[in-house]
């Protein structure tokens, strides 16, 4: 039986994930990763797993929900295939694992434009991996897909993602002028408005583009 507390958060280590565990610090949280996290203030509450995201460990405490917040990049990954080793496999393998162990709610980052549909191999692996999700039948499953990121991801000791960097250069002087479904979003925005709407009663599935993202996720 899950518990009636505890979450998981697999993509920990992001720039979404460690947003996440920030803003759910007084809850149980069992972060999933493939590495120890480091920079993190003590909680006694968050405990880390070390694992493989593709064969979670039988072990592992049944959590009432799960955030999934998994993500490369091409240029990260080099090649299709280990590209949707993350974003497809591993993303799909913990939402599996959770639903096994009793989870009735799911929040998922995906990307603004997801669609299995799509003619684009990013935005249709996120599509596939929205659908698969979708059919595991959680109770509750709410999907973000985020606008361009505007976080630092060198101050998590993470690759730098120089088309990201020259892209926000360019708009952030701008970013009042784009409409809110295109323009730059903080992680701290996504966390917030993905946290909110999965603690909120609403259609078992439920998608927040980017421009949603914008206004439930403002303090």
């Amino acid at each position: 039986m899950p518990s009636p507390d505890l979450t998981w958060v697999a993509g920990a280590s992001g720039l979404i994930g460690r947003e996440l565990l920030a803003q759910l610090s007084d809850a149980p949280l069992l972060a999933l990763v493939r590495r120890p996290l480091a920079g993190l203030p003590p909680n006694a509450r968050r405990r880390e797993a070390i694992v493989d995201l593709q064969a979670l460990p039988a072990d592992l405490p049944a959590p009432r929900r799960v955030f999934i917040a998994l993500g490369t990049t091409m240029a990260q990954a080099g090649s299709q295939a280990a590209f949707r080793a993350v974003d497809f496999a591993a993303v799909v393998a913990v939402a599996r694992a959770a639903r096994e162990r009793g989870a009735t709610h799911c929040g998922l980052v995906s990307a603004l434009g997801a669609s299995a549909r799509s003619g684009v191999f990013y935005n249709r692996v996120k599509g596939e991996a929205e659908d698969a999700l979708i059919a595991l039948g959680f109770e509750r499953l709410v999907i973000a897909r985020p606008s361009l990121l505007d976080g630092h991801r060198e101050a998590l000791d993470q690759p730098r993602r120089n088309g990201e960097a020259w892209t926000l250069r360019l708009v952030r002087p701008v970013a009042g002028l784009i409409p809110r479904r295109w323009r730059p979003i903080s992680p701290q925005r996504v966390a917030r408005a993905l946290r909110l709407a999965l603690d909120q009663p609403g259609p078992a599935v439920q998608v927040l583009e980017s421009g949603d993202l914008q206004t439930l996720g403002t303090p």
